[in-house]
């Protein structure tokens, strides 16, 4: 039996049907579903589980991630840990299957290979489209480079603790993991004999990027932070990444334990944050620290600025909510992301809340 693992937030409904409506017309019903669903609104979680309903061969995990960054690796390390399935094949949320697909994929089990596969990728117009796989025209086909959708013996993944968690958002997780299985000395394989697989379009993490504060959590050039780490565990021929705890995610329990406690106040105040993020956070061991940092009103400190700088005096120093942002967020990607966190911003873009339980580890 062999495991296809999703991962998923709030994307649209209509793809995720068209392929698992893929899945359902395999040939070989040699496999099972595991869709994990990393945190999506209350309604999105509702009519994704309406939907994989009619599917008897997926299983649905959803987990309380909603007030945290997106993270595949965790998404697919919480499912990797506990598989007993001893093949796993990775999959985009976004992905139609040819009808051989899953027949393919158990000719190239093997417990020390892992196979990943090339992607056809369909325009806009194309992936509204509902016609049989072969009648799809692709708009370009990936190749070696492109090593997401990947076979894998899940023993391997074991060995080297899954997915590395520090990759958070988007990017070259997927590129590490073979890099760190080749260190293992389990060999890969590229498969483009034949196209087995179409990516449906949508807009990609980079074209959603903004410079501006926004309630999609973001982290400005987190896409070069994640090539560095690549880059770095290829130099030092990392195999084994993350700690023992690897897969563990922030569970109900602990969820509703940080959404009961009030947040304090805190102002923008260059010298404040900073204490907080170098001293408090760090220091602070065996309780919940939460926190409420709210926009300042328009002008309050810039007339103050004015007279001080008039009078001669020191001007005390903000920060801009989107720098607090991008602050908080490398601090938490860095040294807090295996601890209980929440993070949130508000719709009306005025305020941060963050909270975090710090325990032993």
């Amino acid at each position: 039996m062999i495991t296809i693992l999703y991962t998923f937030r709030n994307r649209d409904i209509r793809r995720i049907k068209n392929s698992l409506d893929s899945l359902a017309k395999q040939v070989s019903q040699n496999f099972n579903v595991i869709f994990v669903d990393y945190g999506s609104s209350d309604i999105i979680s509702s009519k994704i589980r309406e939907l994989l309903n009619q599917y008897n061969f997926v299983t649905y995990i959803h987990l309380f991630t909603a007030e945290q960054p997106w993270n595949k690796c965790k998404a697919l390390n919480y499912a990797i840990k506990n598989l007993e399935s001893d093949y796993c094949f990775t999959a985009d949320a976004d992905m139609i299957f040819h009808s051989k697909f899953t027949g393919i994929l158990e000719k190239f089990a093997e417990p020390n290979k892992a196979t990943y596969f090339q992607v056809g990728f369909l325009n806009e117009e194309e992936s509204l489209k509902d016609v049989p796989f072969e009648n799809y025209k692709t708009n370009f086909l990936t190749n070696n480079e492109a090593t997401g959708m990947t076979l894998f013996p899940v023993e391997k993944l074991k060995l080297i603790n899954g997915f590395d968690e520090f990759f958070h958002f988007w990017g070259a997780e997927d590129t590490d993991i073979h890099n760190r299985l080749k260190n293992l000395e389990c060999e890969i394989v590229y498969y483009d004999t034949e196209l087995l697989l179409l990516h449906q379009w949508h807009k990609n993490y980079r074209s959603r990027e903004t410079q501006e504060l926004s309630t999609e959590l973001q982290l400005s050039g987190i896409v070069e932070l994640n090539h560095k780490h690549l880059v770095y565990n290829l130099k030092n021929k990392t195999i084994k990444v993350n700690s023992e705890n690897w897969g563990i995610i922030l569970d109900k329990t602990e969820f509703n334990e940080l959404s009961d406690v009030s947040p304090k106040k805190l102002s923008t105040e260059k010298s404040k944050i900073d204490h907080f993020l170098y001293y408090e956070l760090p220091n602070s061991k065996e309780k919940i620290i939460a926190i409420q940092i709210k926009k300042d009103e328009i002008g309050q400190f810039e007339v103050k600025s004015i007279l001080k700088k008039i009078l001669g005096r020191k001007v005390t120093k903000h920060y801009t909510l989107k720098e607090i942002n991008d602050l908080l967020l490398m601090h938490i990607v860095s040294f807090y992301h295996k601890y209980p966190y929440s993070y949130k911003i508000s719709e009306d873009l005025k305020s941060i809340i963050f909270k975090i339980k710090k325990q032993e580890l």
